[in-house]
């Protein structure tokens, strides 16, 4: 009983529609024997089954000072009792109020990408006491600064700041990385997440509402309930369009009896057909089940979109803009070559390394933290001198020996120029024109290796670029590296135009330059430095696992750093767009058609209802169609699922 009161509670208007249905059933049981019975079980019927109709027009008048397609049903309805015709009038509540039950519920189940989000966050977690011991508390009583325990196989319930020494946490509900990404003391964990090996520690760091989590959520229902520029237009015709039905329909009922030469009763009951057929139902929602469909689609993509103007502005665009670093790069430096001295055996690479190493783990410069990546099983060595020299590398004594590592002016400067051959030349050579920084490292002026370094284009890179050209859309480079770097990094993944050496408030001037040559531009950023940018695009993506600040400045976020998604969003707008169009089409279509079948009484007010009624459940199924919306855009399927923690490992 419990049970059948709750979804009594949470499917209100669908518990009145099978109540309407069931007056409907009795009134055509007592019709051969009591037909006043029946009339009333009839108006019973409308009245129960046009509650909801009813509360709704009247909202729409007092809130939006709007008349809808409630208030032609409603006056239908009445119009048909009138008459006599009770039990048409019935059938015509119950079908708009099963229609309105089915449109609902189709609207719940476009909404469950929130729904499933929450699921994932526990609603308790094991905190500390002051003496040690552990009690378990809901999450939302926790506050910042709050130490708790995340046993093995448990979600983490809120964000925080790792007091373990370190924890390996898959982040599959937050990224799609299905690899479980290692920790470290002081790493951010974020609620929602599972930890796959032993009990680790957490500080509180954010409150219950501010987690990651909670902020996506907050996102997505509010680009659900928030109104795209063509749903807003189609709105205002809704308004237009009843008022002008309200003021045809007493005109037709008027003016047929002389030309049709139809009489009175077939005038009204024509008129009160026509106020059914003429209802912009399915006009009305030609847009918003496809919008919230494809938002939701999005969400589950990892793709949180600020709002169904997204999808507008998005299925528009002709020009891709990218940053470089961190967006098509992974925006880690790596040493991704060596070049070691011919005459170099196992015993003195191995020295070399070593004395790289300890020269670099003094300093906390991207480019050492690249040699520390790279050199994490060797050993370090004590030196009996190092001398940082700024904007060039360092110089270091070893048992008397004067080592170098730096730039080429560093191992150039003084008297004693480090030989070199043929060979090495050309390796340097292809080395700067692939836009590397050169490390060389000298040992008594004399060159015994040569790293080259890199910001590595992400896997994908090329494959997402292709894509975009496929789609027919221009791709653009901007940048604030080196243009011989960004020129070769170009070319090599085949984007069309590059702009390098730009200030921020440079990227958001040609943006705006592309916009005055009549170009839709999406620009894609870290949504940090790209800021300028990233506001004068027509759409814009910050890339990052849903920081702050790319939260508040873009109107699409990456929350899995995949440029996968860009391609895919695009096609999403597309098809959303597609389907609205068709909607619209549609909709109207039938409209035209039942005016006319009932102008020349084919149709009667029941098969009115179910045509018209059949219309807008189409126009909502085809809509629904976004929620299992797939594109085949040549993906790499979830490679390495997350390039930074490869380099990073």
């Amino acid at each position: 009983m419990e049970k059948l009161t709750r979804w009594i509670k949470e499917n209100t208007d669908l518990t009145l529609t099978i109540i309407c249905g069931f007056f409907i059933i009795l009134g055509y049981i007592v019709s051969q024997n009591n037909l006043i019975l029946s009339n009333v079980f009839f108006t019973l019927a409308i009245v129960i089954g046009g509650i909801d109709s009813v509360k709704d027009g009247i909202h729409e008048i007092r809130v939006n000072n709007k008349l809808d397609a409630n208030i032609l049903m409603m006056i239908a309805a009445i119009g048909a009792s009138i008459i006599g015709h009770f039990s048409e009038g019935a059938i015509l509540i119950f079908i708009f109020s099963l229609s309105h039950s089915l449109e609902h519920y189709t609207e719940n189940k476009s909404r469950d990408a929130i729904s499933e989000l929450m699921k994932i966050m526990p609603d308790t977690a094991r905190k500390y006491q002051e003496d040690g011991s552990i009690i378990e508390v809901n999450t939302k009583d926790l506050k910042i600064g709050d130490r708790i325990q995340v046993p093995k196989g448990e979600l983490i319930p809120i964000d925080g700041d790792l007091l373990s020494q370190q924890a390996y946490v898959n982040e599959a509900s937050i990224t799609g990385e299905s690899m479980p990404v290692r920790k470290e003391y002081g790493d951010r964990c974020v609620g929602g997440t599972l930890n796959e090996n032993e009990s680790f520690d957490l500080e509180v760091a954010v409150a219950d509402t501010d987690t990651l989590m909670s902020k996506i959520v907050a996102m997505v229902d509010e680009a659900q309930n928030k109104p795209s520029n063509r749903e807003s237009m189609i709105s205002r015709i809704e308004g237009v369009f009843v008022k002008s039905v309200l003021i045809l329909v007493p005109i037709f009922i008027l003016v047929a009896p002389f030309i049709l030469n139809w009489s009175w009763e077939t005038a009204f009951y024509r008129g009160m057909v026509m106020l059914t057929v003429a209802s912009p139902c399915a006009l009305v929602a030609s847009a918003s089940p496809a919008k919230l469909s494809a938002i939701s689609r999005a969400a589950k993509e990892g793709m949180i979109l600020r709002g169904g103007n997204v999808l507008d502005t998005s299925a528009e665009i002709d020009t891709v803009v990218f940053d470089k670093t961190g967006t098509l790069t992974i925006g880690i430096p790596s040493v991704t070559e060596a070049f070691y001295c011919k005459d170099c055996d196992q015993e003195q690479i191995d020295l070399i390394n070593r004395i790289v190493k300890s020269v670099e783990s003094t300093s906390t410069h991207p480019i050492a933290a690249a040699f520390l990546r790279k050199l994490i099983d060797v050993e370090t060595l004590e030196l009996d001198e190092i001398n940082d020299i700024t904007g060039q590398g360092f110089k270091a004594i070893y048992q008397g020996n004067v080592w170098k590592i730096g730039n080429r002016k560093l191992v150039a400067a003084g008297t004693n120029h480090p030989e070199i051959d043929k060979t090495q030349k050309k390796y340097i050579d292809e080395l700067e024109n692939s836009g590397s920084t050169i490390v060389f490292v000298t040992e008594n002026d004399q060159l015994r290796a040569m790293f080259g370094i890199m910001d590595p284009l992400k896997s994908n890179t090329k494959t997402v670029i292709d894509t975009l050209h496929d789609l027919g859309i221009e791709t653009v480079m901007l940048t604030g590296d080196a243009e011989k770097n960004s020129k070769y990094l170009a070319n090599k993944i085949g984007i069309d135009h590059v702009r390098a050496n730009l200030m921020p408030g440079d990227k958001s001037e040609i943006i705006k330059d592309l916009q005055d040559k009549g170009r839709t531009v999406l620009m894609i950023g870290d949504g940090v430095n790209d800021a300028p940018a990233l506001a004068t695009a027509d759409t814009s993506i910050a890339m990052g696992s849903g920081t702050d600040v790319a939260m508040e400045t873009s109107d699409v976020i990456l929350v899995k750093n995949d440029l996968n998604r860009v391609p895919y969003l695009i096609s999403l707008a597309k098809q959303t767009s597609k389907i609205i169009k068709q909607n619209i089409f549609f909709s109207l279509a039938v409209i035209f058609v039942l005016i006319i079948v009932n102008v020349l009484q084919i149709i009667n007010l029941p098969l009115g209802v179910v045509a018209h009624e059949g219309s807008t459940i189409l126009v909502i199924l085809n809509g629904l169609r976004m929620l299992t919306y797939r594109k085949d855009l040549n993906k790499q399927s979830d490679q390495e699922e997350s390039d930074s923690s490869a380099v990073l490992a």
